[in-house]
């Protein structure tokens, strides 16, 4: 499963790397709440892994109930960072050891996630993601890091789900095969 915050015009993040827009409603928070509690495994590169270690570092991301629920979810989901430049990581997290199809096989049974625009895009052509789920944020941003690569072949999808968090619209879809 691959999930992100997308902009309006298919990004995850501006020109300059800001994703600020994408701040969640509570409900919508609710909502990556009960997908993150689902899973059991997330695998992520660098970038990702480094944006989201603050919900194990950090008590202020624990003021409140919804923060501290989504903080021992995230702390006790297993982490797989895939990094050319990390020597150690800190938290529920290990380095990959191994190919991208080797740690996804290793989880076989569970439904893992897969963060960060690189290792999804590596994902999605060597097909490994089933479904991919997108919180559509009501902004242009006019470039930057997209949601999805350039494939090499169509790939169908099947509509799962769709759900609107005040102005934010959620979709899901399944690979069609």
């Amino acid at each position: 499963m691959y999930t992100m915050n997308v902009s309006a015009d298919g990004f995850i993040a501006d020109r300059e790397g800001a994703f600020a827009w994408s701040e969640p409603s509570e409900e919508q928070f609710r909502r990556h709440l009960a997908e993150t509690r689902e899973l059991g495994g997330f695998l992520c590169g660098r970038k990702l892994y480094e944006t989201m270690l603050v919900w194990e570092t950090d008590p202020a991301m624990r003021s409140d109930e919804l923060g501290a629920a989504f903080a021992d979810a995230w702390g006790a989901l297993t982490k797989v960072v895939f990094s050319r430049t990390l020597d150690a990581v800190q938290g529920n997290a290990r380095l990959a050891e191994g190919t991208l199809q080797g740690e996804v096989a290793t989880t076989a049974g569970s439904t893992v996630a897969i963060g960060g625009a690189g290792l999804a895009a590596a994902a999605i052509e060597l097909d490994l993601v089933d479904e991919f789920h997108l919180f559509r944020h009501p902004i242009f941003v006019g470039g930057g890091t997209p949601y999805l690569p350039p494939v090499t072949e169509d790939r169908h999808l099947r509509l799962l789900e769709t759900t609107t968090f005040q102005g934010v619209i959620y979709e899901s879809y399944a690979r069609a095969r």
